[in-house]
């Protein structure tokens, strides 16, 4: 688990394997309503990035609120905007969101304690009914190949932006894709 402050909340993200989810729809209930006043987003780990991706993308997602210029009403939506740079929230869905056979996962918890976002991610623990594993949110050689062809990031774009690695190149393009997304509202 990985956790910071970031605006005066708590973000707290978890990645969980072999997944079992008996209800779909209990889980995104339990995410639209926010659990006891945290924000809960859950991401498809295999085209996360690592930490970075996340963090900035739910940095600008609360700036965008702080602002006015969100585009979603919901906190948890904007920061799968983000994520994902994308405008519409059916094609953010489509490329982050989790799907019924899902057996990975990425969870995200905001709150205003850290008590509360570790309870909250207690709770979603327990409907996953899977194992708690940080290693599938970071970024390897593999996921970056699937990356670069679900974000359509251009070979000639890594190389622009690469200082040490390709990995670290794409979390970098997919970070100032979210950081232009905001620019765009």
């Amino acid at each position: 688990m990985r956790n910071t402050e970031i605006n005066g909340k708590h973000m707290v993200l978890e990645g969980f394997k072999n997944v079992k989810i008996k209800n779909l729809q209990t889980l995104f209930v339990l995410q639209k309503n926010q659990v006891k006043n945290c924000c809960v987003q859950l991401f498809d780990p295999n085209l996360i990035t690592g930490f970075d991706h996340v963090y900035f993308a739910a940095l600008n997602a609360l700036k965008a609120f702080e602002e006015g210029r969100n585009i979603s009403k919901d906190l948890a939506v904007e920061i799968l905007l983000y994520a994902s740079g994308q405008h519409q929230i059916s094609k953010a869905i489509q490329l982050l969101g989790i799907k019924p056979g899902s057996r990975e996962i990425a969870v995200l918890v905001l709150s205003e304690t850290r008590e509360k976002a570790l309870e909250t991610l207690d709770e979603v623990s327990q409907l996953l009914q899977g194992e708690q594993c940080d290693g599938i949110i970071d970024m390897t050689k593999k996921k970056a190949h699937k990356i670069k062809s679900a974000f359509n990031i251009k070979n000639t774009e890594v190389k622009a932006a690469m200082r040490e690695s390709e990995e670290q190149a794409v979390t970098s393009l997919l970070i100032e894709r979210a950081a232009l997304l905001a620019t765009r509202i």
